[in-house]
């Protein structure tokens, strides 16, 4: 991966570190010629949208593409509603108190604690950080006018992941000119892309990436609260299925002036032989409120991703690779639209406790400053 970028107005300046690695494939796709392909990466570095890159027709028609950049955002910086402890496991999880569902459920999720390295391990942690890359391909399924498009190509990209104690986070994510930068500060969460001038704002929740096997002590705790409804073989691997249901406040929180969440469910598979995170799923049914009342549109998301390559690092087990799938069925007044979007992931870089992590990292974006909502 490129992590530099020359200094393209002097030969004898200093090269400036890209916010994101850029892939090789990526970088191959940026022009005709070198010097083409690093005067984009410096329009890219400096979060221009890539319809401004002189040369680049693909890469202009991909992120005008409304329709990309929207399942882009879906799947890239996905949210889960559930308020979750970041800096440590809690420390009371009796397993026989409580029903018979609820009491597997915690020892599930104590033999996934003792599988990712052990509680001690997992609470020694303050900081993260995590580099990868990542490469999309969208379908549209079918439509109410009876069109449907062919897969796209594959489209690569690459992110960053910080997270510090006790609950900030922000990432960088890439993927052929569109930008996506999200985070949370404590105090609100939010999503900005390169092809919108204002960001969206929500209150602080963890992203779902931290589920897909980055962030065992995250999903120890997401589990805590969770049923065990069942078993399921996947890929050979036989599972216990653990299961969460939003709350009704956790739903009117996520909850807009035009929209009502229905549900959010969420399901991990974990595996009886290893103890490890095997599968992450979650669905979402969006109600959009129709202004005079008379009729429903409903958005429903659902997200299915796999873990793979589970590595140690610093004596914590990660799934260094895997693949989220997300489909999006749109259905109510005449309308029939689904769309799916897969992102196929690799960790190339993951450290912890970083020395001198500053604060300035996960600053929301000025505008929220503005209305104090800042750190």
């Amino acid at each position: 991966m490129r992590t530099l970028c020359p200094n393209l107005d002097k030969a004898d300046g200093l090269e400036t570190v890209l916010e994101v690695p850029i892939p090789e494939e990526m970088f191959n796709n940026m022009g005709s010629n070198a010097a083409l392909q690093w005067r984009n990466m410096r329009n890219l570095m400096r979060a221009q949208s890539a319809d401004r890159y002189s040369s680049s027709s693909h890469h202009a028609a991909v992120s005008s593409n409304d329709q990309f950049v929207f399942l882009f955002k879906i799947v890239g910086s996905a949210l889960v509603p559930f308020q979750v402890q970041l800096d440590h496991i809690a420390d009371n999880m009796p397993v026989r108190n409580g029903s018979m569902e609820t009491s597997t459920a915690k020892y599930i999720v104590q033999q996934y604690l003792a599988a990712c390295g052990g509680q001690a391990a997992l609470n020694s942690l303050n900081s993260m950080c995590a580099v990868g890359q990542v490469k999309m391909a969208t379908w549209d399924m079918h439509q109410s006018d009876g069109n449907a498009n062919s897969k796209r190509h594959c489209e690569v990209g690459a992110f960053v992941l910080w997270q510090k104690n006790p609950d900030l986070w922000v990432l960088e994510l890439v993927v052929s000119g569109c930008k996506i930068s999200a985070g949370s500060n404590g105090k609100v969460a939010w999503s900005q892309s390169s092809s919108t001038s204002s960001a969206s704002k929500g209150p602080p929740r963890p992203l779902r990436r931290f589920f897909q096997g980055l962030d065992p002590r995250s999903t120890a705790n997401l589990f805590l609260n969770a049923i065990c409804v069942g078993e399921k073989t996947i890929k050979d691997e036989e599972c216990f299925i653990l299961k969460l249901e939003s709350s009704i406040d956790m739903l009117k929180a996520q909850s807009t002036a035009n929209t009502e969440v229905v549900h959010h469910t969420i399901l991990g598979y974990f595996s009886q032989r290893t103890g490890l995170l095997i599968q992450f799923e979650d669905t979402k049914l969006v109600r959009l409120k129709s202004p005079k009342g008379d009729s429903n549109v409903f958005w429903e998301t659902s997200m299915e991703s796999m873990l793979e390559d589970y590595r140690y690092i610093e004596g914590i087990n990660i799934a260094h690779s895997g693949k989220t799938a997300a489909t999006i069925y749109r259905y109510g007044k005449n309308i029939d639209y689904r769309a799916k979007i897969e992102e196929t992931w690799m960790i190339e870089e993951i450290d912890f406790n970083i020395s001198g992590l500053p604060m300035d990292c996960f600053l929301p974006p000025a505008e929220f400053e503005e209305q104090g909502m800042g750190c």
